[in-house]
């Protein structure tokens, strides 16, 4: 630990140039701070956690019995809908945000990210965008068709209500955020790492969130393309999807799922990349193969973007298409197998020791693989065409997504946490969280395999009595309550942990990886010097090898950070406006006029942005 002693003799104070001090609400409406945004980010995905969640308590409760009353038709479809849409874009992709966000530049020895006023446009893009998109429950107008919003569920004869349109236009919002998003973490890996982080010595978790960062700006053009052709269909009476004036309903199929099946990774690499950080630390030994770990990631980026058609096995593509689309989703099973079988190595003889986070991580590798096992069978077209919509289906993905993704992400909150927080979160409580949630999540969707093999379909909102479904809904049900319960055990933690929380440190884990040089939480400009990085595992070697102890920097360096800036928040204002306006158009005169001053606003406040001192 000498080595250590070295490091804490280099942090003593160097000349530096903070960000203009501000405090309270201003200096978070107006922050580019890469980790404020990241706590922003983590709030809302957190949010949107317990909304999308409530939502699924409540349609399950209408389903728990045959012939229930209690939500049904378009309430029921709505809040089927909701819950998809907030769950997979609300939820879970801001908390992937939160992570890339504040740990990203970290962990690469960086001070920011590259365009840190880009990167608050993207944060209050997505803000507004989710906004605008549940404004729908304001006139009581769910979006009903969907999470896929299959024409022509979603034209204007079957779908009249407003909800749609504010569906779209949300959405619309959210993949402009994520695209920015996605050009701006590219260039930050790429350009920003400290001297020494070759690719190969970059972290998986970072490795996996520039891979889904090139998913991101490369997969939500297309449904982006898709929402715009609907917002024409719905605003201006074009016909691109009415396939009785000529469109095609198969267009918005191919242009969502060539969006909608990268996006399944965009969901689920960010929670393989913080497993493969948290199984080597705390089975004391670096992760087994983490080359080939770094490459299958690569190889499932690329692939996903050849497997979208294993969605449309029953939209009559032909034979040749199916046969294509099923090798390529067998294939992708290759590369996942690869990490399953690294993670299992990296544990295999080690001595282990069994925090909350290890829990998490541990609990992810057999969840995971249930779903991917159970997608394998979806990649046999004849066997898709008779579980197609139906609940086997539902209990694949939500393996796939709540038993992997969530339970990653649920990981690396209890292990990155002391960082953010510099308190430590109560063991005692996270284990209660993951009882309860990891039983629930057990009881909720292995029945729903049943369900599916017993003809059950998905989307249905009563059932008679004698059609065999009654214990499994009971069942799933109950499960769902049990999941709530560890949600709220979960958020109770880390509101008592900011305030009783037992000081973490600097590295409380014992960890290998940059970001854990830093304070605790870390400093506006995180490192008083820039870090040099001699291996895969630079504080592990720091710590725990003589010869390769933190150089103390000859100098002090002197340190500028961006400014603060209303900029980023105008211009997403002025998309906003532009949307409403649209929205508008059939209700109130000249409401075109908003979309007018939405323009202007925008040209406005680019111009005071890229005028504006850095």
């Amino acid at each position: 630990m000498a080595a250590l002693s070295v490091f804490d003799k280099a942090l003593e104070p160097v000349y530096h140039q903070e960000r203009e001090v501000k405090y309270g609400l201003v200096d978070w409406l107006t922050t580019v701070d890469h980790k404020k945004i990241g706590v922003l980010y983590g709030v809302a995905g957190l949010f949107y956690l317990l909304v999308g969640g409530l939502e699924a308590l409540l349609f399950r409760i209408q389903i728990a019995k045959p012939d229930q009353n209690i939500f049904v038709g378009d309430t029921f479809n709505g809040l089927v809908t909701m819950h998809a849409t907030t769950m997979v874009f609300m939820a879970v992709m801001p908390l992937i945000a939160a992570f890339s966000n504040y740990f990203v530049p970290l962990m690469i020895g960086a001070r920011d990210v590259a365009f840190p006023r880009m990167n608050a446009f993207s944060w209050w893009t997505f803000c507004f965008g989710s906004i605008l998109l549940n404004s729908s429950l304001i006139f009581a107008e769910f979006p009903a068709a969907g999470w896929t919003g299959y024409a022509p569920l979603t034209t204007k004869a079957m779908s009249p209500s407003a909800g749609i349109d504010f569906w779209w236009a949300g959405l619309t919002m959210l993949a402009i955020s994520s695209m920015v998003a996605g050009v701006n973490f590219v260039v930050t890996i790429l350009n920003m790492r400290a001297p020494g982080m070759t690719l190969m010595r970059v972290p998986v978790l970072v490795w996996m969130m520039m891979v889904i960062q090139f998913l991101l700006a490369f997969s939500f053009p297309p449904v982006a393309v898709g929402l715009i052709l609907l917002s024409f269909d719905r605003t201006f009476g074009t016909v691109f999807y009415e396939y009785t004036m000529g469109g095609d309903p198969h267009l918005w199929q191919h242009l969502f799922w060539v969006f909608g099946h990268p996006e399944v990774y965009v969901l689920i690499l960010p929670s393989m990349g913080i497993v493969s950080e948290i199984l080597p630390v705390f089975a004391r030994r670096p992760l087994f193969g983490q080359h080939a770990v770094i490459f299958s990631g690569i190889f499932i980026g690329f692939v996903g973007f050849g497997v979208w058609g294993h969605h449309m096995f029953t939209a009559g593509m032909g034979p040749i298409a199916d046969a294509v689309f099923a090798s390529t989703t067998a294939i992708i099973a290759i590369p996942t197998g690869v990490k399953i079988f690294n993670w299992l190595g990296t544990l295999w003889g080690a001595k282990m020791t069994y925090p909350t986070p290890m829990i998490f991580a541990l609990s992810f590798i057999p969840l995971f693989t249930i779903g991917g096992l159970s997608g394998i069978m979806h990649a046999n077209a004849p066997l898709d065409l008779q579980q197609h919509d139906s609940y086997f289906v539902v209990a694949h993905f939500h393996y796939v997504l709540v038993g992997g993704a969530l339970m990653g992400l649920f990981a690396g909150f209890y292990f990155y946490m002391p960082k953010v927080t510099g308190k430590l979160m109560n063991e005692a409580l996270g284990k209660v969280h993951f009882w309860l949630f990891a039983i629930g999540l057990n009881l909720t969707f292995w029945p729903m395999h049943d369900l599916g093999n017993r003809g059950m379909p998905r989307r249905i909102y009563t059932y008679p009595a004698d059609a065999g479904w009654n214990f499994d809904n009971l069942l799933a049900t109950s499960g769902v309550f049990l999941m709530a319960a560890g949600t709220l055990v979960f958020v109770y933690n880390i509101l008592t942990s900011l305030k009783n929380g037992k000081a973490a440190g600097r590295d409380p884990w014992d960890a290998c990886t940059l970001e854990w040089l830093a304070d605790s939480p870390p400093k506006a400009h995180n490192f008083d010097f820039t870090p040099i990085v001699f291996s895969e595992r630079p504080l592990w070697d720091h710590k725990h090898t003589a010869d390769m102890a933190i150089p103390v920097p000859a100098a002090a360096e002197e340190i500028h950070m961006p400014s603060y800036s209303w900029k980023p928040m105008w211009v997403s204002g002025g998309i906003v406006l532009i949307l409403v306006g649209l929205l508008l158009l059939h209700t109130i005169p000249f409401s075109w006029l908003i979309s007018v001053a939405g323009g202007l606003s925008i040209i406005g406040s680019l111009y005071a942005w890229v005028t504006e001192p850095v």
